[in-house]
């Protein structure tokens, strides 16, 4: 090379790529190297635990129990929280309400909640009165954690051999999770939630204090909660005092209050007292010649007691005043309610006389009702036909398919926004998806024009579900949420009433029709006090005024066609012939539900008849058993005519007649006109007062010539002719029916 290369420095700049690539082979042999050496090491430690043979079959057994015991136990959590959000534990120890329940003229009608001052402590309960209760309900009490597993199989195994429920599985502990947590509600999820409430009553509470909680708390009938409160109702004394024969007698009322109870049934109560004392000798807790002489002298409970008591009543009012009473620190509360006992009573007669005569021959065993004053106070509510036999409220808690009684919802909506009665809407079906509406004729619509009016009258599907789509469901929905309906869903047939409302509420949307557009929610509590007498909560002190939900000009309107309803439409068997009646009728899909909602310028009254299974009925609508039984009630509820007008609607002829008799005597004696008109100015006023003053008044019109040849209008009505022809009637039905079998799923 040239002197020129070695002078620019050029051999000092070659790069030597031999050495760089020796570097590299010789960083990654002592890479390899390390991590062989590592695995080796690992491999070595790790071969210490190889198992083979029994070994290694024991420990895929573990591992697969120890993934299933992982899983289970997630399944078990989700599972468990539903009951672990229903036990609140504070509330539960420290925040235990006794609230005695006055009605609407301050006389005591019931007690709810734990009894706080006189509540007998468990030291002081006769030995029997425990034995007894635990050799019926939980023998093994004191062996279980909660659930009887054992107990239960037995159980199972005796009601398959019997082939009838004969023997029941629950323990003493879930009866007392489902008494203080849960409802009667007869369901899986109820079961499930039973069963681990049990589990935390028993990691939290002794055995003691699970017994006399359960001794508190249990349903004993006649209106009384508890062994103390029993026994003061059916001997007259304290339970600390009673005999073998009647602590045998009280444990035998916890499997059915109403079935067993002597004032009710004593030849029944007699048989159940036999079989305790039977169980008292099989348990081992007592011999058979111990037992023997409470065989032969049996218990003799106290004679003419009061027995009627308003339990639906009294737990909703309950919750009512938990509701109310939250927050302020007061759990000894008097509550002065809205009930009228005499209405009450009439509404019992009214639905379970006819149930029974006339209802389940055509297979409707159950109901409701709920009647109230037109701003919502709730004056009787009816939640089936044996409170003793369920408890389970199906006038506040059932949510049941309203069927066309939904519609005057839908029509509020098309009165607010520019229809009128008069307007014409069309009967024709407009389809939904892949869904359209058919009405009870089995047609899909006549496609003639016709009233908003008689739409509503003939209850027409294709007009209801047609308004509904024109004007916006999402209208609808946010009309029943302002009525205080809740539970409606977006639904294509939702104008048919296919969601489930609960009675109550359903009855306080058409309290609102008759309020003007004011807003009614149903309530119970008038005023609360506590121990000291001083006042918690009033009512018209503490409420705000409510607000207007509705254009008294549309309410008018919807009053009107209701009206028309009654009048010729489906409902033609509420009419009253002492005021006017406003209302509509509804049937649900396959005839399970039949409602009537309807009301005067006084009472608003709802009823519902079905079945708790679901049960279809045979053909049973809104415009047969339901209105009947509205009418039946409504006729006996009005005592008076100073009966408020329905807005919308002008005064009856008989009310307008009232008046005129009324006012002729105010110019002839003042005296008497005030003596007259004594008994309806004061709705307050007993009903025993009010019958009494207008016996009065009408002796007093009597001796001044002034009482009229026709028979007197103060006069319970007698029921109006009926037309000949048979009424329409109405059905409802989901749309997945009605695009199967299109003559089945229309309504009227």
């Amino acid at each position: 090379m040239s002197d020129w290369f070695f002078k620019q420095g050029g051999r000092d700049r070659i790069i030597d790529w031999l050495g760089i690539d020796s570097r590299i082979d010789s960083a990654l042999a002592d890479a390899r190297a390390w991590v062989s050496d590592r695995w080796n090491s690992a491999s070595s430690f790790f071969a210490r635990f190889k198992l083979s043979g029994w070994r290694r079959l024991a420990n895929e057994f573990a591992s697969e129990a120890l993934s299933l015991g992982t899983g289970g136990l997630v399944v078990l959590y989700a599972l468990a929280l539903p009951a672990l959000v229903e036990f609140d534990e504070g509330r539960f120890l420290t925040g235990q309400y006794a609230v005695k329940i006055l009605d609407r003229n301050g006389v005591e009608i019931g007690k709810r909640g734990i009894l706080h001052n006189d509540a007998v402590p468990l030291e002081e309960i006769p030995d029997h009165m425990i034995r007894a209760t635990l050799a019926t309900e939980d023998r093994r009490f004191f062996e279980h954690f909660g659930v009887d597993f054992l107990g239960t199989f037995r159980a199972l195994v005796t009601n398959l051999q019997a082939n009838d429920v004969v023997q029941g599985g629950s323990t003493l502990t879930q009866q007392l999770a489902k008494n203080l947590f849960l409802s009667s509600e007869r369901s899986i999820t109820r079961k499930l939630k039973e069963v681990f409430l049990a589990f935390l009553l028993e990691s939290r509470f002794t055995k003691r204090e699970i017994l006399k909680l359960y001794l508190d708390r249990a349903y004993l009938g006649g209106g009384a909660f508890g062994v103390e409160a029993a026994s003061q109702f059916y001997f007259g004394k304290s339970v600390r005092n009673i005999t073998l024969a009647e602590a045998a007698l009280l444990s035998g009322l916890y499997k059915a209050p109403t079935k067993y109870a002597p004032h009710v049934n004593l030849a029944a109560a007699r048989a159940r007292t036999s079989e305790v004392l039977s169980n008292l000798v099989e348990a081992g807790f007592y011999s058979a010649g111990q037992v023997h002489a409470a065989r032969l002298h049996p218990a003799k409970i106290v004679e003419n007691r009061a027995t009627n008591s308003p339990d639906w009543f009294l737990d909703w009012a309950f919750q009512e005043v938990q509701r109310i009473a939250e927050g302020k620190g007061q759990y000894v509360l008097t509550a002065r309610t809205t009930i009228d006992l005499n209405l009450q009573k009439a509404a019992d007669e009214a639905l379970i006389s006819s149930i029974v005569s006339t209802g389940r021959s055509v297979g409707a065993r159950s109901g409701a009702l709920v009647a109230m004053e037109v701003d919502g106070a709730v004056r009787a509510v009816v939640g089936g036909l044996d409170y003793g036999d369920s408890q389970f409220n199906r006038a506040t808690a059932a949510r049941r398919q309203p069927g066309s009684s939904f519609k005057p919802y839908v029509y509020a909506v098309a009165l607010e926004n520019g229809y009128s009665p008069r307007s014409t809407v069309y009967d024709s079906s407009r389809s939904c998806g892949n869904w359209s509406p058919k009405n009870y004729s089995g047609g899909g619509g006549s496609g003639r024009g016709l009233s908003l009016t008689e739409a509503l009258a003939r209850s027409l599907n294709t007009v209801a579900v047609d308004l509904s789509l024109k004007l916006g469901r999402e209208k609808v929905l946010e009309m029943v949420d302002r009525l205080g309906v809740s539970g409606v869903k977006k639904t294509c047939s939702m104008a048919l009433g296919d969601g489930g409302v609960t009675l109550i509420e359903h009855t306080g949307g058409y309290a609102t029709f008759a309020n003007g557009g004011v807003l009614s929610k149903p309530y119970a509590v008038l005023e609360l006090t506590n121990s000291q007498g001083e006042l918690v909560y009033n009512r018209e002190r503490d409420e705000p005024k409510p607000p207007q939900v509705i254009k008294r000009p549309a309410v008018e309107a919807l009053n009107q066609m209701m009206h028309a309803v009654v009048e010729d439409g489906t409902g033609t068997k509420a009419k009253l012939d002492f005021t006017h009646a406003v209302g509509k009728t509804g049937t649900s899909s396959s005839y399970r539900d039949a409602w009537f909602m309807g009301f005067t310028g006084q009472y608003v009254t709802g009823v519902w008849v079905g079945n708790d299974d679901f049960r279809p009925t045979n053909n049973v609508t809104g415009g047969s058993l339901p209105t009947q039984i509205w009418q039946s009630f409504m006729s006996v509820a009005h005592t008076d005519m100073n009966i408020r007008t329905i807005p919308g609607l002008s005064p009856h002829p008989r009310q307008v007649e009232e008046q005129q008799q009324l006012a002729e005597l105010k110019r002839s004696d003042p005296a008497m006109a005030a003596a007259a008109g004594a008994a309806t100015r004061d709705q307050r006023m007993p009903g025993p007062t009010r019958d009494v003053l207008k016996r009065l008044s009408q002796a007093m019109r009597k001796a001044a010539g002034l009482e009229p040849a026709a028979p007197a209008t103060t006069a319970p009505a007698a029921e109006p002719a009926r037309r000949t022809e048979a009424p329409a009637t109405d059905t409802a039905g989901s749309p997945t029916q009605q695009a199967s079998k299109p003559a089945a799923s229309a309504t009227r």
